[in-house]
């Protein structure tokens, strides 16, 4: 029986280890999504007068308008764009939106009202047009994993989650929950990756991938929202992040390292880490080493605004206003330098300081301090696929791919802000959102 003849006539359920995806089970049937235009972000131009081809759950083609087979399914999307689903790099989908109030709020809420609300979170942030997200931790312990493993076996809406399961962070630090007294009994799962010295680092690794992370996430420094920590400290030792680059690599994995201060920064770099996250007070060695060694800058430069607007009327910390604003302009000025030294970069927003669904309205910040347009897609498509090691899966609309498609009203690379108001999702091959 000829294999396409086969693929008719069978359904799937397909697992991939590594990234944990299981394909919706249907019949497989052709559609063809038809817009004034569609972006091709490897070729880094728009081409008009093609159609998409989506076989199932896969994209089957690019292909001229006269030649989509008569039997094919269409959905027409007249004055829009194609692009690929979009991926944000740095999202905590698990748990309130922040208070800015530091976390020893967590002990007050269960596990099961973090995770319920990450569930929420999850449907706005697909909705939003990001059909995939590299979610970089939970306070609570494998929450995060829960999240994925709900939305892989269809029982919620999501995107596809890539997760850090728990912060490996130092007692006291950027990642554990701080502002309380000391008699007061933390639960576990809040404080699971909290680590001293380069033995534990190498036990708590491989404890974090045996419950189901897909990557490790090491807090490099002090945090502007964790109360009593400082953004700019170091406090972790290069040895200590050395350890936890082994062990995920032995694992086929790496590390990501949230990492503001320079100092910090540059010991990551130099243990192996694969991204820094928020790099807000870089000087100019550290971003010599992050081009040296093809180091990824994951840089959330919409959530200081966020916090700027909204913060004094949320009853944000004193403390945390006073380090958004002592870490905003640097992080601006360090990306600006990042882009014309080549580092390589990945859009993430560190949605959850911010409300889910309105990650978009970072492109403008991107494109403000030194991105074209289409270098800001693709920070949000092509590289952010590189850096989670995706490629070939997500972040292109290209034969093989997964079918995660959105598209927008006009054209994107005139007016990047387009990409705000997303008007029709599909990921996995089926529409989620279609409000044309």
């Amino acid at each position: 029986m000829p294999w396409r003849q086969k693929r008719l006539l069978i359904v799937t359920a397909r697992k991939c280890r590594r990234m944990r995806l299981v394909d919706t089970i249907h019949t497989v049937a052709l559609t063809a999504l038809l817009a004034d235009r569609l972006l091709d972000v490897v070729e880094r131009k728009l081409v008009g007068d093609h159609a998409l081809l989506v076989d199932g759950t896969r994209i089957e083609a690019v292909l001229p308008v006269e030649r989509v087979p008569v039997d094919a399914g269409r959905i027409e999307l007249p004055g829009h764009t194609l692009l690929p689903g979009l991926i944000d790099v740095h999202t905590h989908l698990v748990g309130q939106v922040d208070d800015g109030q530091g976390y020893a709020g967590l002990v007050t809420r269960s596990g099961a009202q973090e995770a319920l609300l990450g569930v929420k979170h999850a449907a706005q942030t697909l909705r939003a047009g990001f059909t995939t997200v590299r979610d970089i931790g939970s306070f609570r312990a494998f929450a995060d994993v829960a999240l994925r493993d709900a939305i892989d076996g269809g029982w919620v809406e999501g995107p596809r989650m890539m997760c850090a399961g728990a912060y490996l962070t130092c007692p006291g630090g950027g990642g554990d929950i701080t502002g309380l007294a000391v008699d007061v009994e933390v639960p576990r799962e809040l404080r699971f990756g909290v680590t001293v010295g380069e033995n534990q680092m190498r036990s708590n690794v491989r404890q974090v991938l045996a419950n189901g992370a897909d990557f490790i996430k090491v807090i490099a420094t002090g945090a502007v929202l964790t109360a009593g920590t400082n953004p700019g400290a170091p406090e972790f030792t290069e040895a200590e992040i050395r350890a936890a680059v082994e062990e995920a690599a032995a694992r086929g994995t790496f590390v990501a390292a949230h990492a503001h201060g320079a100092e910090g920064i540059k010991r990551a770099v130099r243990a192996g880490a694969r991204s820094i996250e928020h790099g807000s007070l870089m000087d100019d060695e550290a971003i010599e080493l992050m081009a040296g060694h093809d180091v990824y800058l994951v840089a959330d430069l919409y959530d200081s605004d966020y916090i700027a607007e909204k913060g004094p009327s949320l009853g944000y910390s004193e403390e945390v206003m006073r380090k958004a604003d002592a870490t905003t302009d640097s992080q601006r000025v360090g990306f600006r330098k990042c882009v014309e030294a080549g580092v390589k970069l990945a859009f993430g927003t560190d949605a959850g300081v911010f409300p889910h669904g309105i990650n978009a309205r970072q492109f403008l910040r991107y494109v403000k301090y030194g991105l074209s347009e289409i270098a800001a897609i693709r920070s949000a498509t092509l590289w952010a696929a590189e850096l989670m090691g995706w490629q070939g899966r997500v972040g292109a609309l290209q034969p093989g791919c997964w079918a995660d498609v959105i598209a927008v009203r006009g054209n994107p690379l005139e007016d990047i802000g387009l990409l705000e108001s997303v008007q029709f999702v599909m990921k996995d091959g089926v529409v989620v959102k279609n409000e044309v």
